[in-house]
């Protein structure tokens, strides 16, 4: 019943990231990668009985801190599954006893143990990638009260974790990403009578009794960095092949090709742009041209969606403007390519100036 509730969970969590436009392409990391988060931890007031004087209640902690080490592998189609390594710590701030009331108290909680997690990245067309996902796994938990009554111990368990965060891919450092992540783990059953843990009641007395506790809930909010491992290098530049020599070169023809650049993530024009565009709207009428192919490209700083958007934003932005320089808009066609086609290769992530640019071809 458990384990069905998790499946479902995951499930709900996935469904309306797969309904996004674009969410199951380019997202941040695929293949293997490794992730090192730290952060705050929230434990959740832990109910408790004292058996010897039949006493219970809850105990409140201090909000304490978290680490998670995880090793995953991206799996394509925005999927990706991951084994975490948790390490949650807090402190015992006080417990309100049934018997004694409200009693100051210190102590240490740590919960730690392996949780093996399935998440999905969502593509939404911006540099941010959302990301959910759910885990099951198995958590140690350790107590040491040292008042009003001594208390320590190791136990384990199963429990489930629910994820959700956010990735910003460092795009001068290909394959790394910042993480800020919510993490909610859930021990699935409370601490048995017959797992109990012992200790003294009250403080110093020489008979063991036995403190059962409930179950535990924790909130964790981390910021971390995410590598992926043997990222791809850059392509290298394409060498041209030498031309072969001939008797005399013919008169170089007209120019029929004008490129205009574009400022980072911008699709208006520059008055150099302006310039380039009117030039072409002259020539295309002295020229006898018959159609005219306006063609738009960005960078590789952006996912592919939100590049293939901006690079038709640019192609017709230029097209206006030649029709607003005399040129007929039936013999114009204009269409984004994207990141693709780049007039200096670079890897991914690299803000290339000479690729942000719209090429007017003269036909």
């Amino acid at each position: 019943m458990k384990l069905r509730f998790i499946l479902t969970a995951a499930t709900c969590l996935a469904l309306p990231a797969a309904a996004l436009p674009g969410a199951a392409h380019a997202q941040p990391v695929t293949g293997p990668y490794v992730s090192l988060e730290g952060g705050v931890d929230f434990l959740m007031p832990v109910t408790f009985h004292e058996s010897l004087h039949n006493t219970g209640g809850k105990m409140q902690y201090r909000p304490g801190y978290a680490g998670v080490a995880s090793l995953g592998y991206g799996l394509g189609d925005g999927w990706r599954a991951q084994i975490s390594m948790d390490d949650l710590h807090t402190t015992l701030h006080e417990i309100d006893d049934s018997a004694y009331g409200h009693i100051r108290a210190s102590g240490v909680h740590t919960t730690w143990g392996p949780m093996l997690d399935v998440l999905y990245d969502m593509n939404v067309g911006l540099p941010i990638f959302p990301y959910v996902g759910a885990g099951a796994g198995y958590q140690w938990v350790q107590n040491e009260n040292n008042g009003p009554f001594f208390a320590s111990g190791t136990k384990g368990g199963f429990a489930y974790n629910l994820i959700a965060g956010l990735s910003y891919p460092i795009a001068p450092v290909p394959g790394l990403s910042l993480t800020a992540e919510y993490r909610f783990t859930q021990m699935i059953a409370d601490t048995k009578e017959g797992e109990s843990i012992t200790g003294g009641f009250p403080a110093g007395s020489p008979i063991p009794g036995t403190v059962k506790y409930g179950h535990q809930s924790t909130n964790s909010i981390l910021v971390g960095l995410r590598y992926q491992l043997f990222t791809p290098p850059a392509p290298a530049p394409a060498v041209a092949p030498a031309a072969a020599p001939v008797a005399a070169a013919p008169a170089p023809a007209p120019a029929r090709t004008y490129l205009v650049f574009f400022d980072w993530d911008k699709a208006t024009l520059t008055p150099r742009a302006t310039q380039i565009i009117a030039q072409a709207a002259s020539d295309s009428k002295t020229q006898a041209t018959t159609t005219i192919d306006v063609n738009g490209y960005t960078d590789t700083s952006g996912t592919p969606v939100y590049n293939q958007g901006l690079s038709v934003r640019r192609a017709k932005a230029v097209a206006a403007q030649l029709v607003t320089d005399g040129v007929p808009a039936s013999e114009i066609t204009a269409k984004g390519f994207g990141d693709t086609n780049l007039l200096v290769p670079t890897g991914p992530g690299v803000r290339e100036p000479q690729n942000r640019r719209v090429e007017i071809i003269l036909n």
